[in-house]
């Protein structure tokens, strides 16, 4: 991840979106363009959301982290992989995709496994947002709401991987990185986020 990538926060509204991922990679699979993938989804409404005015935004925010995948094999381990691995590779998409995901995976969660430490709370957050705010205008100028929000993002997103039972656990689990998927990273050239998926060398 280029230090140069900006923080952004529309992950308030683009949040871990799984099964949205699934879908979106399905039709791409089949051969869809992706303008085709987005206008199916927002008119066939295939996300099943109660109103479609968030429908286009987040087709194409799933759009966006697939491509940052930039491997087709990898966007098909989310459609035929099984439950946990294409997960993991949903999260690894995230990461590629945001700066701030990236960052916390690493520096948060892959510290505490690397340094056997399993003890997590809403602390953590804290302690990574005051950082980023110290060190960041972007991250400063945000306002409280949204910080919070992406903290219930974060806390959300550790849950659905496994990293924690409930979005207010006092500790992580041990998570297993997928041996495939860990070699597709090594060849991606981002072996610096392995930590994240507590695998080290």
């Amino acid at each position: 991840m280029d230090s140069k990538t900006p923080y952004i926060a529309s992950l308030t509204r683009e949040p871990f979106m799984y099964y949205e991922m699934k879908i979106t990679a399905k039709l791409l699979e089949e051969g869809l363009s992706e303008e085709e993938a987005i206008e199916k989804i927002f008119k066939e409404n295939l996300y099943q959301y109660p109103t479609e005015r968030s429908l286009k935004m987040r087709a194409r925010a799933c759009i966006k982290r697939l491509n940052a995948l930039g491997d087709e094999e990898l966007v098909s381990w989310i459609i035929n992989r099984p439950l946990d691995i294409s997960r993991q590779v949903c999260l690894y998409a995230m990461m590629k995709d945001s700066r701030l995901i990236w960052e916390f995976m690493i520096t948060v969660i892959g510290e505490k496994y690397r340094t056997c430490n399993f003890s997590y709370s809403r602390m953590d957050l804290n302690v990574f947002f005051t950082r980023l705010q110290e060190q960041n205008d972007t991250v400063a100028s945000w306002s409280d709401s949204t910080i919070n929000k992406l903290k219930s993002v974060l806390g959300s997103l550790l849950k659905e991987n496994g990293y924690i039972d409930k979005t207010n656990s006092k500790s992580l689990n041990e998570v297993l990185l997928d041996y495939k998927l860990k070699d597709k990273i090594i060849e991606n050239g981002d072996a610096t986020c392995l930590p994240a998926f507590n695998y080290f060398e």
